[in-house]
């Protein structure tokens, strides 16, 4: 179950995470529950195994706002780099572990809610 503490183990920064949310935790913990169901991160893995850099710069950058208001770390800042690779990309550029990183990033946050 997914928790203030949780999410700190896990690397967001709840404090600015609740600040966004005014403070109300049960509001903030309803938005990160949320956002584990985001289909911008299936849409940005089939993007990328498919070569569409203009689909996956777009669902990068929907999840780049998403993961940055909700202060969650360890998918903003992988999500981050990748979506400026991907910024005025004809193709995918070498991206390196970025994707894995992002949707590790999921899986762990994933498991906490369990």
């Amino acid at each position: 179950m997914l928790t203030i503490d949780t999410l700190s183990a896990y690397g967001a920064d709840v404090k600015t995470g609740l600040a966004r949310c005014m403070g109300m935790t049960d509001f903030y913990l309803r938005l990160v529950n949320k956002e584990l169901s985001d289909v911008n991160f299936s849409l940005l893995e089939e993007a990328m195994n498919k070569g569409d850099a203009k689909a996956a710069f777009e669902a990068g950058h929907a999840l780049k706002g998403a993961a940055g208001n909700l202060a969650l770390t360890p998918i903003y800042e992988p999500v981050c780099e990748l979506t400026e690779k991907l910024r005025n990309a004809e193709a995918i550029p070498d991206t390196g572990d970025l994707l894995e990183k992002i949707m590790k990033a999921l899986t762990d946050l994933k498991a906490l809610a369990e």
